[in-house]
């Protein structure tokens, strides 16, 4: 039952706040059996009185169209919300986002029942309390979904941080035995083509936690690192394409261009671009059809264009097409389909090096002239010139 009375809402809610908690906490134990009473009510009280004091605030006209749209002030003091708070701890007890949303449905439906059987009626009068009511859950919510994903998602990309990097040990070992039995020179048939292949699969295993490392790293506010040195373009693009070519002898790569072929570049990262974009090309455009690799260029930056014939990207696709892990479907290939469907890492590492380096790539695809993409390099960074 309700307690004292109270004239508006604002005054109900602090009169009445222990029905209110103990009313969501029978609710949020319905799925955290196991949690303790502090535990349930953690924030919820803190948030009470915010909303209280929040009701009672007049507002102008201006901030009442920006609290219904869920921008509400930040706090004078910089620190987390309540709601803020609330979100994080959701999200370190295991809770998910449809269990956090739940408890705030609760709330919102204790203190509107509470209040309605202690008002017997809803007048008139009261329903701005009750706009004002609601506006407070949602603008609540939102900052609890906000840092309730926030700290999801940074857990998730630290985990795959911490198993890419778990994994590079095993894989080394892998490899480093292998190219060692290769380099005696005493294997014979089968074995000598099981152990050429466990060394090019354990290769591209490397590659791929690799890929999943920088992933993370970019993910985790880090960001790409990069190494700049004076370096021949032409000299970088030749090695990529002559390791391509090895591992896929029945495709013809061409190199061509020009360009003046030094600059100022990270060469393990722009060799990791360019294979990332030869092998982008080799998967989706035409196995009857060359790829080509244009070098051009003038004093300020070198243009490198990596072509294709085939199917379209279409345009919609295109406009994501460096956004991780996002899958490419194009018309016709039947292997970016199914569960081991490109992911899109491999752009999305691609651009992301080339964005430290200060440059971009672009992307230019029709079913008639094929798919290019042009990755822009300035020859030093802005700085330095």
């Amino acid at each position: 039952s309700a307690g004292p009375a109270a004239e508006c809402l604002a005054d109900f809610i602090l009169a009445n706040r222990e029905p209110i908690l103990v009313d969501w906490e029978a609710f949020a134990r319905t799925f955290a059996p196991t949690m303790g009473i502090t535990g349930l009510r953690d924030h919820a009280n803190e948030m009470l009185t915010v909303i209280a004091a929040d009701l009672k605030t007049s507002q102008t006209k201006s901030e009442k169209s920006e609290k219904s749209k869920g921008n509400a002030p930040a706090e004078a003091s910089g620190e987390k919300t309540a709601a803020e708070k609330h979100g994080g701890e959701r999200a370190d007890s295991g809770f998910t986002v449809e269990q956090m949303v739940s408890e705030y449905r609760a709330l919102r439906a204790s203190v509107i029942r509470l209040w309605t059987a202690f008002k017997g009626k809803i007048e008139p009068a009261d329903l701005g309390d009750l706009t004002r009511f609601n506006e407070a859950i949602d603008q609540a919510l939102a900052e609890s979904v906000t840092r309730f994903t926030q700290d999801t998602t940074a857990s998730k990309d630290m985990f795959l941080a911490i198993l890419g990097h778990d994994l590079r040990n095993p894989l080394s070992s892998i490899i480093t035995s292998a190219e060692f039995m290769l380099d005696t020179s005493e294997l014979e048939e089968p074995e000598l083509t099981l152990v050429t292949r466990m060394v090019s699969t354990s290769r591209r295993m490397n590659r791929l936690v690799g890929d999943l490392l920088d992933f993370t790293r970019t993910r985790l506010g880090a960001g790409i690192p990069i190494v700049r040195t004076d370096i021949s373009m032409k000299k970088v693009i030749r090695d990529v394409v002559d390791e391509i070519a090895a591992a896929h002898p029945s495709r013809s790569i061409e190199v061509t261009g020009d360009a003046p072929e030094r600059g100022c570049w990270d060469c393990a990262r722009i060799s990791q671009v360019l294979a990332n974009l030869i092998g982008n090309a080799l998967e989706y455009g035409s196995e009857r059809s060359p790829i080509s690799v244009d070098l051009k260029g003038d004093e300020k930056e070198v243009r490198i264009a990596i072509h294709n014939h085939g199917p379209a990207i279409a345009l919609a696709e295109i406009k994501g097409i460096f956004n991780p892990m996002k899958r490419k479907e194009t018309a016709g290939n039947s292997s970016s389909r199914g569960p081991s469907g490109n992911l899109g890492l491999g752009l999305y590492i691609a651009e992301r090096i080339v964005n430290a380096h200060e440059g971009k790539i672009d992307v230019e695809s029709t079913d008639a002239a094929g798919t290019t993409f042009t990755v822009h390099l300035p020859r030093v960074a802005a700085g330095r010139q």
